[in-house]
């Protein structure tokens, strides 16, 4: 803990140093990239709610598309390099919120290599130099919300980031068995453990408030995206505040769920389409989402097998899933949204980018 505390009052110094000089150089990059006109071309305002590696890749091709976007981001992670830092400064988990700036960021590509090295020896094994970075600001100013907008100014990220709320949250899950685990880390590794499956996610403490700008942002979107990402660790966790939930019920924007890939082992084995759409009404109550976006391409067998290896499964829409998401007002958009690299799946996220721009534009011409 010590070495750490050393590092991130070091790093704090010579974010003072760099800081001008990289905002100038980042801003520089971004007014290249954006040029146009308010004439030339209308940006919609789009409010994405998530969290981990799919949010992150989402946000890479949605920057391709508009400049107007807000993440928001869960701070429920308790994990990792995340983890430590959160136990041992009392800081908000930096590692998505770090994600999501680097996806959004205007940086040259070895300034964002630097950020996401992560130390493979000492005291800050598995520590990601990033993150060290965030707790370093956070530190400076003294608030991680100020930290947070500081570093977006020097990346000159699209749009913002945005934690979900200030305060310290835990995520608790009641599984099938009856047993309750505590913790986003372990929840899991005992689903895995216990051969169960998650009844019910809940927060600790559980009036957690949002943060205002989070609030103002959902109301004055033209379109709000859920997903993609983990279904019971990264995206419910939002939905769990009373507050983001009345504000994205109450907005007359379109709702879109952007339905994972595959399954997620010790999360949502063996659900479907539908069963994650389910499980998103089944916290939250119904009207939450108006559009479904699901792959509808089968993937290679080879590169299945990779995945099954790991326990995970692709997610599959039927006819009768449809019917039954139908019912409760919910219509399916199915499109080949696959990138396949190094055989690994994630989403193609300029293609997706482009159907959301299009129904937000769509729905703000009714």
């Amino acid at each position: 803990m010590f070495e750490i505390l050393i590092l991130v009052s070091i790093l704090g110094w010579i974010g003072l140093f760099i800081t001008l000089f990289l905002y100038l150089k980042a801003r520089k990059e971004r007014k290249k990239l954006f040029t146009r006109s308010v004439v030339e071309c209308y940006d919609p305002k789009v409010v994405v709610i998530g969290g981990g590696t799919g949010q992150s890749v989402f946000l890479r091709g949605l920057k391709h598309t508009t400049q107007n976007i807000t993440a928001v981001v869960t701070v429920s992670d308790d994990g990792g390099g995340s983890g430590v830092l959160r136990e041992d400064l009392g800081m908000l988990p930096p590692g998505d919120i770090r994600n999501c700036l680097l996806a959004l960021a205007n940086i040259e590509p070895t300034m964002n290599e630097i950020m996401q090295y992560r130390f493979s020896d000492g005291q800050l094994k598995g520590q990601s130099f990033g993150n060290l970075f965030l707790a370093a600001m956070n530190g400076l100013y003294g608030n991680f919300e100020t930290a947070v907008y500081k570093m977006s100014e020097i990346f000159a990220i699209t749009g913002r980031v945005l934690p979900v709320t200030l305060e310290d949250v835990n995520l608790i899950a009641e599984f099938k068995d009856g047993c309750v685990i505590k913790g986003e880390s372990i929840i899991p590794k005992e689903v895995k453990a216990r051969k169960t499956s998650i009844e019910k996610i809940s927060l600790e403490p559980a009036d957690v408030k949002p943060l205002k700008d989070v609030i103002n942002s959902i109301y004055d979107s033209d379109i709000i995206v859920i997903g993609p990402g983990s279904l019971y660790t990264s995206i419910i966790p939002n939905l769990l505040i009373d507050d983001v939930v009345k504000a994205i019920k109450a907005s007359s924007a379109p709702k879109v769920y952007i339905s994972n890939i595959m399954t997620q082992p010790g999360e949502t084995d063996g659900y479907n389409v539908f069963d994650h759409v389910e499980a998103i009404e089944k916290h939250v109550g119904s009207n939450i989402i108006d559009y479904v976006i699901v792959n509808n391409e089968m993937l290679p067998k080879q590169v299945l097998n990779l995945y099954k290896h790991d326990g995970a499964e692709q997610v599959l829409l039927d006819k009768k899933q449809v019917e039954g998401l139908k019912d409760m007002g919910i219509k399916c958009i199915e499109k080949n949204m696959v990138e396949i690299k190094n055989n690994y799946i994630r989403h193609d996220a300029k293609y997706i980018s482009n159907i959301i721009i299009e129904l937000a534009l769509n729905h703000s011409c009714m």
